[in-house]
């Protein structure tokens, strides 16, 4: 990142520890990264690695023993992380993620019993919002809670889950108050991976991010104390876009990633590909895709660094400029795959070679943290 513009820049202890990051994705992370979409398991030796280097706290704040160095550093992170390996990237969104409820709304005793231990990589998390019949319209939310002596009793499905079965814990959107139009009668609880009830039904086979297991949460009569209750009853909904409205730059950053991977991939292989008895990066048609590649990539990451910097600021714009981001970041990622994937021709087309998984791990970028159709909506309304 330039110094030119200081709106962006990260302080020299920051530029230290990213580029840590930077040696430990290439030593550690990239090389794991096809045995790990092959296998389709959850890297849990590159879980220990990133707990052992505090990349866990990178979302919470020194207090609670995170890092407290903010959403750029924290997207700057994600981003580097997924150049390697997308699946792994997505450990610590999905951290940001689950962690950002807490910071965002819980009680000073819910920060208190979870935020450290989330610090340090000893707990993970799953955000529990969508359902079967509720992805992108989650006022049509169907799991339901009823008050009980002491708390609360769920019963119902997620879908889509990230983390499951792996979670410690799963923050789960509930309605209720059925009686309470649309979105207006959810709450948000805190619900332990033990809980008697709860169970993971199904975990999903998908097209990529294979090492982050997707899986359906289900709850039977599972019992939730009133302490684990996240902000005030009937308030759920604005709990979830609160979230959103900053989580979503997580994938903004995996998606810059992933283009910026696949960029470089790309550009290093022309190099020695020789056709036509010249290096295929002096022909223009390679060049002209080359620089269109790079170009869109550098163009997504400041949109993500501009958020992030805004996220920082409390700035009351983020939610438009994230969804923004989020959106370019994405279409760009699934663009610079699919030409990344050109770049290589048939080579491009097979598993030897990174870019057909990259190109995979894209499409997903554009599905979850809100579909980009959502993205559009929101950037729409705030317009109107």
């Amino acid at each position: 990142m330039s110094d030119e513009n200081p709106q962006y820049s990260l302080n020299q202890d920051q530029r230290d520890f990213l580029e840590v990051i930077r040696q430990m994705v290439q030593e550690k992370v990239a090389p794991r990264a096809a045995e790990i979409d092959e296998k389709a398991e959850y890297p849990q030796d590159i879980r220990e690695l990133f707990a052992d280097h505090d990349l866990f706290g990178l979302p919470i704040e020194e207090q609670y023993g995170g890092t407290g160095t903010g959403d750029l550093m924290l997207v700057a992170a994600i981003e580097e992380i997924a150049k390697g390996c997308a699946s792994s990237s997505l450990m610590i969104a999905a951290q940001d993620l689950s962690s950002l409820p807490f910071r965002l709304h819980a009680s000073d005793d819910l920060k208190d019993r979870f935020l450290p231990k989330m610090a340090s990589g000893e707990w993970i998390g799953a955000f529990c919002l969508s359902e079967p019949d509720a992805g992108s319209d989650p006022g049509a939310l169907r799991t339901h809670a009823t008050k009980v002596d002491g708390g609360w009793q769920l019963n119902g499905a997620k879908n889509w889950i990230t983390n499951a079965g792996v979670a410690d814990f799963y923050i789960t959107f509930a309605v209720t108050d059925p009686d309470v139009k649309y979105s207006r009668g959810i709450t948000a609880f805190v619900v332990m991976a033990d809980s008697p009830g709860f169970r993971i039904d199904a975990l999903e086979h998908k097209m990529g991010m294979k090492g982050s297991p997707t899986g359906q949460p289900v709850y039977e009569d599972v019992f939730v104390p009133d302490e684990n209750v996240i902000g005030e009853v009937g308030k759920g909904f604005g709990v979830a876009m609160s979230t959103l409205d900053r989580s979503r730059l997580g994938i903004a950053a995996q998606a810059v990633g992933i283009a910026q991977g696949a960029t470089d991939y790309a550009a290093n292989y022309a190099k020695e590909r020789i056709a036509f008895g010249h290096p295929i990066n002096t022909l223009q048609g390679i060049q002209f895709k080359l620089a269109d590649m790079e170009t869109k990539t550098a163009a997504a990451r400041e949109l993500t660094y501009r958020a992030a910097s805004m996220s920082d600021a409390n700035d009351p714009k983020l939610g438009k400029y994230s969804a923004m981001a989020k959106l370019f970041a994405s279409d760009t990622a699934m663009e610079v795959t699919i030409e990344a994937v050109q770049v290589l021709g048939g080579y491009g087309y097979v598993k030897e070679y990174p870019v057909e998984r990259m190109m995979r791990d894209a499409k997903l970028t554009q599905i979850y943290e809100g579909t980009n159709e959502i993205q559009r909506v929101v950037i729409g309304r705030s317009m109107a």
